[in-house]
């Protein structure tokens, strides 16, 4: 299991304790450091099964400059969301936890972290 995390969020401290908590063996990603790449995002949307409009925090700095709220969100315009993540990791939504069975779920509340522990 690994968790990617950006230690100044609430969120992610949270998911941490609570994994902690449970025992569990994970692995934590500060994915603003350790900038995942187009593919490795195109594979986390796979695992999520959700679009890159769905994990993109559009209140974000970069995400105005960039205009994402009037980006298309339909399938000619995800190479370009997924790039834009790349490019911009702060616009990853968090934390993410990938999950031992392959699947992953965007992790914000304890329900969410058990649901991954459960997997």
């Amino acid at each position: 299991m690994e968790i990617w995390i950006n230690p100044a969020c609430s969120k992610c401290r949270s998911a941490l304790t609570l994994l902690d908590a449970e025992g569990a063996d994970y692995t934590v990603r500060r994915y603003l450091e350790d900038v995942p790449s187009a593919d490795e995002i195109r594979e986390v949307l796979e695992r999520l099964g959700l679009e890159p409009w769905d994990i993109t925090r559009t209140q974000e700095a970069a995400a105005k400059e960039l205009g994402l709220k009037e980006w298309p969100r339909d399938e000619a315009s995800r190479e370009r969301w997924i790039t834009a993540l790349a490019e911009h990791p702060k616009l990853i939504q968090r934390p993410i936890i990938t999950a031992d069975d392959g699947t992953a779920v965007v992790a914000r509340t304890d329900e969410a972290v058990r649901e991954a522990l459960s997997r």
